[in-house]
């Protein structure tokens, strides 16, 4: 990166840090800390929870999973927008009039303690283990541009993250996600711009989709079923529905941002912006990745795109020949879309498509899965100065609201749903509040010593659903019981819910279905279970203290 760049990346995270210490001014009760003192408005909620979930990653990975892949990543967001209507008219109104803290806290006033520790434990466990991996994502930004090892960048994030999560907690974090959130609308919108601006200046933006197309990247929609395939209209529509439910409507990373919210209404819109703007977002981002790929049809990429790895690949015996198969198999499919582009001949397409095909096979001998290092190269190597540093700003302004955001929940429920229910149950407020802090201050830490689960070669993006997905079913299963079954008693609840995880593990183990299907198996096990001992005459008891249900 050129100096411009630098200024730019440093001024956005330096006005990052400043906002959110500034918006930590008030925050100096448990309800102000933990909940905002429910003053939030939907706009700023609606971004912050949209500012959660687009983590770096979502950049990072994001884009190059269509390079690799194509587009049809786009429809595990299919189910999202439904999940968003179901939650908004269950979740919100059920979790705002009960006037607890976390999602958790609700069980123990539908069911017993016991179903409230285990679910908590599992949320701990989750995300604590998603919390690292979103925080390596901008580790792998320096150390590809500048070769800064990645526990230094690792620990320089986590460090800005703590100074005013610690400070302000739920408002302070809200609010710079909500600044945060404009500032990665921007960079989606610029990176998009950029690669199709660098296309050659005969190629319109119709020669880019067709070329896409050809290579199979251009794949929004994939109509054919099939259980193991991670990403069909069907696996999106169902799988993805139950995961958004549960991420949503179950992980307190996003409940506790609805909770901030100044009414039902409010909280409502919150929720449904997200059901409108989502899909689209995720559909541009993508969009970028394969228009990423079409500029590389023109622009020969590197054989690897991680630079450690392409080192350690030069200094091999066979590499000469890998790379002269490459370069020749490169440029017959630049040849092909060049000719493509000025006849429109079907058969140029058939030519580029085949040469792509020896492209990606000579790439698989290298043995190296790169994915997380392509959109990377293509900003610092072809963007101009000054909108390098603004993707990079975009980059690291996504990694410190999703960290900042788990943290915060992390602590919130560490807090409440161990601290003051089982260790220390009658302190006073101010207790509590620097119990919150000391919470929130040992999750940060333990995100940057876990940062390194990251590393490796498997697709971020898909790396981070499919953590959630092994625990998101029983989350779910067990907050359907609670929601829709009112005659399911807390004992049965609990059995629900390790009989779900334990289906979701034999599910992971024993067949090869597509990762987003745990969360459909997980949940139904939990209901059916549930269900199944709540009849059962040596089990029947009370629902619980109070009963919460539609």
């Amino acid at each position: 990166m050129r100096s411009l760049d630098w200024v730019v990346l440093l001024l956005s995270i330096v006005f990052i840090v400043f906002y959110g210490l500034w918006r930590s001014r008030g925050s100096n009760t448990v309800n102000k800390y933990l909940l905002a003192g429910k003053t939030m408005p939907w706009y700023a909620m609606a971004l912050s929870i949209m500012a959660t979930q687009a983590s770096a990653i979502t950049f990072i990975s994001g884009t190059a999973q269509a390079y690799v892949d194509g587009m049809r990543f786009v429809q595990m967001y299919f189910g999202l927008p439904l999940a968003m209507v179901i939650l908004s008219a269950t979740a919100v109104p059920l979790f705002h009039r009960s006037g607890v803290y976390t999602a958790y806290e609700f069980l123990e006033r539908r069911f017993d303690a016991k179903t409230r520790a285990l679910v908590s434990a599992i949320f701990l466990l989750q995300r604590g283990l998603a919390c690292g991996v979103a925080l390596y994502a901008p580790a792998i930004v320096l150390t590809a541009i500048l070769g800064i090892p990645d526990r230094a960048t690792t620990l320089l994030m986590g460090s800005l993250v703590l100074l005013y999560t610690v400070a302000g907690g739920i408002q302070a974090v809200t609010w710079t996600d909500f600044q945060q959130m404009l500032i990665m609308f921007a960079g989606v919108f610029i990176s998009l711009g950029m690669a199709i601006a660098l296309l050659p200046g005969d190629t319109t933006v119709m020669d880019a989709f067709a070329l896409a197309g050809a290579a199979g990247r251009l794949n929004p929609v994939v109509l054919s079923f099939n259980w193991q395939d991670e990403f069909n209209i069907w696996t999106g529509l169902l799988g993805g529905m139950f995961l958004a439910l549960a991420y949503f409507g179950t992980d307190q990373s996003q409940v506790q941002r609805y909770l901030t919210g100044k009414s039902i209404a409010q909280s409502r819109l919150s929720l449904l912006f997200n059901a409108v703007a989502k899909v689209p977002m995720q559909f541009l981002i993508l969009l970028t990745g394969a228009m990423v790929f079409v500029f590389y049809s023109f622009e020969k990429p590197p054989i690897v795109f991680n630079p450690i790895e392409l080192q350690r690949l030069e200094s091999q015996p066979g590499h000469a020949d890998l790379t002269r198969r490459y370069d020749a198999a490169y440029a017959e499919r630049r040849a092909a879309a060049s000719r493509y582009v000025k006849t429109k001949d079907e058969a140029a397409l058939t030519d580029y498509r085949a040469a792509n095909f020896r492209m990606e096979n000579i790439r698989k001998e290298t043995g190296t899965a790169d994915t997380n290092y392509i959109f990377l190269s293509f900003v610092t190597r072809y963007l101009p100065v000054g909108v390098v540093g603004l993707i990079m700003a975009a980059i690291f302004a996504a990694a410190m609201s999703t960290i900042s955001a788990e943290v915060n929940s992390l602590a919130t429920v560490s807090m409440v749903d161990i601290y003051r229910r089982y260790i220390k149950r009658d302190a006073t407020d101010e207790h509590y509040l620097f119990a919150s802090r000391a919470f929130t201050t040992f999750w940060c830490t333990y995100a940057i010593v876990t940062a390194q689960l990251g590393a490796g070669p498997v697709s971020l993006i898909v790396m981070v659903n499919k953590i959630g997905s092994y625990f998101y079913g029983g989350m779910l299963g067990v907050f359907a019981l609670a929601f829709f079954f009112p005659r399911v008693h807390g004992t049965a609840a609990f059995i629900g819910v390790l009989a779900g995880e334990a289906a979701i593990l034999g599910a992971s183990q024993l067949t090869q279905v597509s990762f987003l299907w745990y969360n459909v198996i997980g949940a139904l096990v939990v209901i059916g279970t549930g269900l199944l001992v709540s009849v059962l005459p040596a089990q029947r008891e009370s629902s619980g203290p109070t009963s919460y249900g539609l």
